[in-house]
């Protein structure tokens, strides 16, 4: 019952995604750097951003190799999306971290190990976490289509007096 997600869907997962690491991380890199909190907010912002795009992105391609491998949402293929969505960042954010704080590749490197060990597991537990509500919410939401057709006095009446008709109305 997963249907496909809309392009609508996959921004607001992104935005909730990064939104929440925002605030996780923020004070954690102030506290890790002794950078201030402007600066550290300001590059967090900066690297959200990117990611941001990249969630988009990547989910959606992501999303087309699992049906074409016929990959299923288990363990490993949430082990997997959470590797390959990091890895893709890891190429493009070292050097941006490098220049916005004036350090060296290495520097930023290991900055961004760091993040990425808060950043792998959170990512599989969001992912994890969003799938779980939406599948219930989809459940809900059909379960109570069912329910309003159940309870609809124009198929109540198309079906008691046998004429399909009232099915048109609706």
């Amino acid at each position: 019952m997963t249907p496909t997600k809309s392009m609508t869907e996959r921004v607001c997962q992104a935005l909730g995604f990064e939104g929440l690491a925002l605030l996780i991380c923020t004070p954690l890199l102030v506290l890790i750097t002794g950078r201030p909190a402007l600066e550290m907010g300001a590059v967090t912002l900066g690297l959200s951003l990117l990611a941001l795009t990249w969630n988009i992105i990547f989910n959606s391609l992501f999303d087309r190799l699992k049906g074409r491998l016929q990959l299923f949402g288990g363990a490993w293929t949430r082990v997997l999306h959470a590797l390959l969505f990091e890895g893709g960042l890891i190429i493009v954010a070292v050097p941006l971290i490098a220049i916005w704080l004036n350090i060296s590749l290495l520097q930023a490197f290991m900055l961004d190990i760091g993040v990425l060990l808060f950043f792998l597991p959170y990512t599989y537990a969001y992912h994890w976490g969003y799938d779980v509500l939406r599948e219930k919410v989809l459940q809900k939401h059909a379960a109570r289509r069912l329910d309003a057709l159940a309870g609809d006095p124009v198929a109540a009446v198309g079906q008691k007096s046998g004429d399909r008709t009232a099915d048109i109305v609706r």
